[in-house]
């Protein structure tokens, strides 16, 4: 059993931090105001072999109003899931009535709780934590400093003990050794296996897009609960929240995102973070999930946020939310919009949705998974190269400098996205209608859709081309050459 530990408390008494050092990680967003955290962050961490769960929490101040009421039920959520709850407190702003609250709610409910005052660093611990023995807990409070990880190790072992009691230490793990050049087959082995383990990962979506286009509703739908905090004003989302989840007994890890707006929009420091840790999702994803707001249309910030999924090389479908209550002739007039202005990801998958009816939501999964696969099929250097003869037969490379490029064979240089490697001669003066024509012949023959497909091209080197080595031994040649001739000139006048 792995252990399941929530870290309550009012805003501001450092529980995100805490929560970066039990993980050991940046996942948490830290900084120095109240009500940064809204949603339940879930991260694991390990101690001496023993792993555990950490959630961090939103603070709960018990006076709660419009999105902080929801971000309190987030909370008394998480202290229901938890095996034991750390109750944390501020030791430089003291017991307040909130804490109080929090406290009286653990006793009725019977839950497990330890008290843990934070921010004792440069106090005289044990006098600014007397006061809070009267909130009642069974156990004597943990004095720690989170933001210097004071106290945090020998806490959490101390916890896991008394949770799991003594393990064994875990067996190191086997080193690998170093990889050789590969051969064909032995490529084509190797790319094999990456497939294979690759399509056998946790698929891991994100649903990204700007705010307020109905990100936390979908992922709710998705999951069939309220996870995330779905409120009517932009912004309401501020991390990156991880969801590992089952479907039809499969697993799946869902990121719920960060809206990102404009930058001249940007102004808040937190905000400028949560941009961050949404284009790192992106990137850590498998697939992202492009939600678009159907009743503004497609605006250039959708643009310019897909340009990024597509530097990145992620695999991509497209959703158009708020589908519902919209009329024919505006339906029509989106479709056309859409078609035209995003013909450079033609190659994903477009579903429009009513993520708060739930309609169409269901048939995104059929084209994440098609997306995944495509990212990371493989393909033989056989089969790539039969297919690159073909295509050049079928149209020939153009001339340079009076001589035919030429483009010898193919293999595959990697997953997700796949990477075709076209070698030749003359590839650098390949022009760039060429290149579109070898993809999508590429992509239309292998049935690759929803990610994008990637060539790279390069030249056999020219065994005549002078070298380096080749320039000294030639200079040196010269040179003898040149000493030769002088003497036997010398010689001449000599002898004259």
């Amino acid at each position: 059993m792995i252990p399941v530990i929530a870290l309550v408390g009012r805003p501001n008494v450092g529980k995100s931090t805490l929560f970066n050092r039990l993980t050991r990680s940046r996942d948490a967003l830290v900084a120095d105001f109240p009500g940064l955290t809204r949603d339940r962050q879930y991260g694991e961490g390990k101690v001496g072999g023993r792993p555990y769960i950490v959630i961090d929490t939103g603070g709960i101040s018990g006076d709660e109003e419009g999105i902080d009421a929801e971000m309190a039920r987030q909370s008394l959520r998480a202290i229901d899931e938890a095996d034991l709850v750390l109750f944390i407190v501020d030791a430089r702003a003291g017991m307040t009535a909130a804490d109080e609250m929090i406290a009286q709610y653990l006793r009725v409910n019977d839950k497990k709780a330890h008290l843990v005052v934070n921010k004792t660093d440069g106090l005289d611990a044990q006098s600014f934590s007397a006061e809070f023995y009267a909130l009642g807990m069974n156990t004597d409070p943990w004095m720690i400093a989170a933001v210097h990880n004071r106290g945090v190790s020998s806490m959490i072992t101390q916890l896991l003990d008394e949770l799991l009691g003594p393990m064994p230490e875990p067996e190191p793990e086997p080193e690998w050794g170093e990889v050789s050049a590969l051969t064909d087959e032995a490529r084509d082995e190797a790319m094999a296996e990456a497939s294979k383990e690759q399509s056998e990962r946790q698929l891991k979506f994100g649903i990204i897009g700007r705010p307020n286009v109905g990100k936390s509703t979908l992922v709710n739908r998705i999951l069939g609960e309220e996870r995330v905090i779905v409120y009517d004003q932009p912004g309401t989302t501020r991390d990156a929240i991880t969801i590992p989840f089952e479907r039809n007994g499969k697993p799946y890890t869902l990121v719920d995102t960060a809206g990102i707006r404009r930058r001249k929009n940007v102004t808040e420091t937190a905000e400028k973070f949560s941009i961050v840790k949404t284009l790192q999702a992106i990137k850590e994803c498998n697939v992202a999930v492009m939600v678009i707001d159907a009743r503004t249309g497609l605006v250039d910030q959708d643009l310019h946020l897909l340009n990024f999924v597509l530097e990145s090389g992620r695999a991509l479908v497209l959703a158009v939310n708020k589908w519902d209550h919209l009329d024919q002739e505006t339906r029509d007039n989106i479709k056309k919009d859409i078609n035209r202005r995003l013909e450079f990801v033609d190659y994903a998958d477009v579903h429009y949705i009513s993520a708060l009816h739930g309609t169409g939501v269901g048939e995104l999964f059929r084209s994440v998974e098609k997306a995944y696969r495509s990212a990371t099929s493989h393909w033989s250097t056989n089969r790539l190269t039969t297919l690159l003869q073909d295509v050049v037969s079928e149209h020939q490379p153009p001339m340079i400098n009076g001589r035919r490029i030429k483009l010898r064979y193919a293999h595959q240089g990697g997953l997700n996205p796949p990477i075709i490697v076209v070698h030749g001669n003359q590839t650098d003066a390949l022009p760039g209608s060429y290149k579109r024509y070898l993809m999508n012949t590429f992509r239309k023959i292998l049935k690759v859709t929803g990610t994008p497909l990637r060539f790279e091209f390069r030249s056999g080197e020219n065994p005549y081309a002078p070298t380096e080595k080749n320039s000294r031994e030639a200079a040196k040649a010269r040179q003898l050459k040149l000493t030769k001739e002088a003497r036997t000139q010398r010689e001449r006048r000599r002898k004259r």
